[in-house]
């Protein structure tokens, strides 16, 4: 196997950088930008620490995060399963990646930048909905801004219902947690789950 081990011998492979994939980059939101991340209910949100890696999804009823000004994002931390994966990374090292999409585009927007979590009251209560308050608010810090070339999500047809995966030909959260653990409750977790996620979403 030939593996590519310096930055120069990979460049040799992948030549001829288009101006628009240069000129797209940004050090904030230009208004179209702004449109695009505020048209978003889902990103992915990749952080680093010292275990490694982590990149959690973060969804939401509307934009999923609030644009605060042209170098700020503000994005609520709603109920989740507590690991705080993210969180704990981000408290150690602040580099932050994210990653929109808009349902229906082609075109994902991705921001790296430098984030901090925030427990500000007043940041807390601006975020209510049905009465709840996210527990933090990550407070990121835009450092660069650009839009993904369409060809990744174009190829895996994304969007079209047609090409969508029957949920009922996968593996459920139960069988998952059971691989893991095989003496693991599998039928009454499925059975619980969707009435507990309804309860629990914020």
């Amino acid at each position: 196997m030939t593996i590519i081990r310096t930055p120069d011998a990979l460049r040799e492979i992948y030549s001829g950088v288009s101006e628009a994939s240069l000129v797209k980059v940004t050090p904030a939101l230009t208004a179209d930008y702004r449109l695009m991340i505020e048209r978003s209910p889902f990103m992915a949100l990749a952080t680093v620490g010292p275990e490694g890696l982590d990149c959690s999804p973060r969804g939401d009823r509307g934009a999923v995060v609030r644009v605060e000004d042209e170098k700020t994002l503000a994005i609520p931390d709603w109920r989740g399963n507590n690991r705080i994966d993210s969180l704990l990374n981000i408290v150690r090292d602040p580099r932050v990646a994210l990653m929109f999409l808009v349902p229906g585009s082609n075109t994902a927007i991705r921001v790296n930048g430098q984030a901090v979590v925030s427990v500000d009251a007043d940041l807390l209560d601006s975020f209510e909905v049905d009465g709840k308050h996210p527990r933090s608010v990550v407070l990121v810090t835009i450092g660069e801004v650009y839009f993904q070339c369409a060809r990744a999500i174009m190829r895996a047809d994304l969007w079209n219902p047609e090409s969508f995966v029957d949920p009922k030909s996968l593996p459920t959260p139960g069988d998952l947690l059971k691989a893991a653990q095989a003496d693991f409750d599998k039928e009454t977790y499925d059975r619980q789950w969707p009435e507990r996620a309804a309860k629990t979403m914020w």
